[in-house]
This record gives C-alpha cells, sequence and structure tokens, in this order.
C-alpha cells in the first residue's frame, strides 16, 4: 500500500498572513495566524507534487482523507505543559556542565561561573534552561551516570526554587530519577528514549513531558558515513513508529515534543534537506523543536567565512526553522536570537 505524507509550504507572513487568513484565502499554521499556507506538498517515496488547497477535495478519495487527517494537525493550535507556544520561537537556552561539549566545553563548570550563565540566559529572554552533564558531540564516549549527576546536580538545586522551566538533556533514568527529587519539567535524551531501558518506565512512572529525540547511531559513531533511503520520511517514519509504542506501553499524554536531531547522524546534505522542509512534522500533530546553534553545518556552509561561534549561521538557520513554523530553538547565544527575532517580526509587519 502507497504511503503519503504532506507537507504545508508556500507560506505568508506577518500582516499579509493575517490579511489572507481573514479573507480564508489561506490556513493559518498551527493556529498562528502570522505565518499560513495556501498549498501542500503530497509526498510519496517516488514522487512528490505541490497543490493548492483548493484542490484537494480533487484527489481520490483514500487519498483525500489522509490529507484532510494531516490539514487538521496542520491547523490546529499546538500546546504543552507550562510552556506557552503563542508566542514563537521559544528559545531554550543550553547549560553545557562539561568539559568536552562541542563548542562551550569547560566554560561553565565551577560554580560562579554556573550561575552567571544560568542569570544571563534568563535575563536574555530564554524560556527554557536545558541542563546537561554528559557531552553528546560527535565522537564523544558514555560517562557514568553518578559522574554526570555530580557535575549537574548543584546548578539545579540552585534553580528549584526559580520561576524557570527546567529541561534535563540525558539519556539516563539514573540522571532523571535524581533530578526529579528537586525539580524537572522537561526531558530531553538525544538517544530517542533508547539508549536507557528504564527510561520509558520512568516516563510512565513520572508523566513527564519529554522530547523524541531523533538520532542515527551513537554519539561515538553518529557521523561516521551515515545514510538514508529518504532523510525526511524516513525520520518522519521514525517519530509515528516511536508515538506509536509510547501509546502502547500506556504514554497517552500530548506533553511531547519532537526534534529532527540536526547534525546527529546527519551530513550536510541531510541538514539541509531537512531544514528546507521542516514543516513536514506539523502534521504530526506535536510541537517541533530544533538544535541549530553553532553546529557544523554552519562551517560547512560558510567554509573560509566560518567564525568560532557562528553566530551568523545560527541566527539565519533559526530564522529558516521560523518561517516553516517551528516553535522551540535550542540555542546559546540567547539574547542575541532574541535581537534577531524582534528586528524580523517587526520588518513583517
Amino acid at each position: 500500500m502507497n504511503k503519503y505524507y504532506t507537507r504545508a509550504c508556500n507560506f505568508y507572513y506577518g500582516t499579509a498572513s493575517k490579511i489572507l487568513v481573514k479573507k480564508k484565502k489561506s490556513i493559518p499554521l498551527n493556529g498562528y495566524n502570522f505565518i499560513s499556507f495556501d498549498k501542500i506538498e503530497i509526498i510519496h517515496r517516488k514522487k512528490s507534487k505541490i497543490i493548492n488547497l483548493k484542490d484537494i477535495s480533487k484527489l481520490p478519495n483514500i487519498l483525500k482523507n489522509k490529507v484532510k487527517r494531516d490539514l487538521k494537525n496542520l491547523k490546529k493550535k499546538k500546546t504543552f505543559k507550562k510552556l506557552n507556544l503563542s508566542n514563537i520561537p521559544v528559545l531554550m537556552g543550553i547549560i553545557n556542565l562539561t568539559p568536552d561539549s562541542f563548542s562551550d566545553g569547560g566554560l561553565y563548570n565551577n560554580k560562579k561561573l554556573s550561575i552567571k550563565h544560568v542569570n544571563n540566559l534568563l535575563l536574555s529572554g530564554a524560556k527554557i534552561l536545558d541542563i546537561g552533564g554528559e557531552s553528546t558531540r560527535p565522537g564523544a564516549i558514555d560517562i557514568n551516570p553518578k559522574k554526570e549527576w555530580d557535575r549537574i546536580k548543584f546548578i539545579l538545586k540552585f534553580l528549584k526554587n526559580k520561576k524557570s522551566f527546567i529541561s534535563l538533556d540525558t539519556r539516563k533514568s539514573f540522571v532523571m530519577e535524581k533530578a526529579s527529587n528537586i525539580k524537572i519539567d522537561l526531558i530531553n535524551d538525544v538517544s530517542g528514549l533508547s539508549y536507557d531501558p528504564q527510561t520509558i518506565n520512568y516516563l510512565k512512572k513520572t508523566n513527564k513531558p519529554f522530547v523524541i529525540h531523533h538520532m542515527k547511531g551513537t554519539p561515538r559513531n553518529m557521523q561516521i558515513r551515515p545514510s538514508y533511503k529518504n532523510i525526511l520520511l524516513d525520520i518522519y517514519d521514525f517519530f509515528e513508529t516511536k508515538l506509536k509504542y509510547l501509546r502502547k506501553q500506556g504514554i497517552k499524554h500530548n506533553n511531547i515534543i519532537l526534534d529532527p536531531g540536526i547534525g546527529f547522524g546527519k551530513n550536510l546534505k541531510h541538514n539541509i534537506t531537512l531544514l528546507k522542509n521542516i514543516s513536514i512534522f506539523h502534521s504530526l500533530g506535536l510541537p517541533v523543536m530544533l538544535g541549530l546553534s553553532r553546529k557544523r553545518f554552519i562551517k560547512d556552509i560558510s567554509k573560509e567565512y566560518d567564525t568560532k561561534i557562528r553566530i551568523g549561521g545560527t541566527i539565519s538557520s533559526c530564522i529558516q526553522a521560523y518561517l516553516q513554523g517551528v516553535q522551540i530553538l535550542r540555542v546559546h547565544d540567547v539574547k542575541e536570537i532574541n535581537q534577531a527575532f524582534k528586528v524580523f517580526k517587526e520588518l513583517q509587519n
């Protein structure tokens, strides 16, 4: 049986979008009238075609029904426990308490520097703080769960009484359990919940919101010749299969975020394809998150114009994600990204 996928495309923004939505000439993406679309791409593994929304009625019945189901997910307003997704992008500030993360390893390892970093992120407009004690950069090796916990427990205790949304960047149920005794709002497991078999039991027991992250392989080997039949559809199928599995395991809530995992088992071509077509994942009906900050693909594109913190490439790729309705962006330079979006959105209106 042929399987088809629906991707929203031909977007409008700002004032122009609001006018078209009011005239019912475009459909708001994820319930936002400031981003809307009037065409969809219907994708099959062998071919694809872009059609106007008005032509959906001309499709064969089975395909038409499938597209209409996807359109419901594309149109509906996404919600998430304790997060306001009505003003996107929501910025997730990165707190790497590691000696070896690819960009900022070792910068915030002592208590004074880590507290200063946290306060700077909050003052700069970070709505989520993502705290990690293990590097998952390409080539990284696993560390002992207790060692990972020892790196992050101080900052979690510091944040216990602050009004902040805390994301825990870990693959280990031991660390999750320890953190839950203090305060945690979200589990961000880059392994796609597959590293530790006890993670599913933890999520069932606690009912914690979580991220389904896509990574091909492990940090140690993920960048060794990664390959896909079709990067977009393979990852879409991965999410769909994982969601079905989680439902069967008894996880019924919708406080789930999807992260296609830019740079995690992807080469430059894979990353570019994902960024150009990221709106396909909205038809799964859940919020989408991307980690683009300072990543290798920026260097691969910019070549001789690469810089240490890659702020230009980070901003441009974040705007590309926003233009397709991505709700959450995981970034290092929160103030600069916030500045870029304030200016960009003002110019759209």
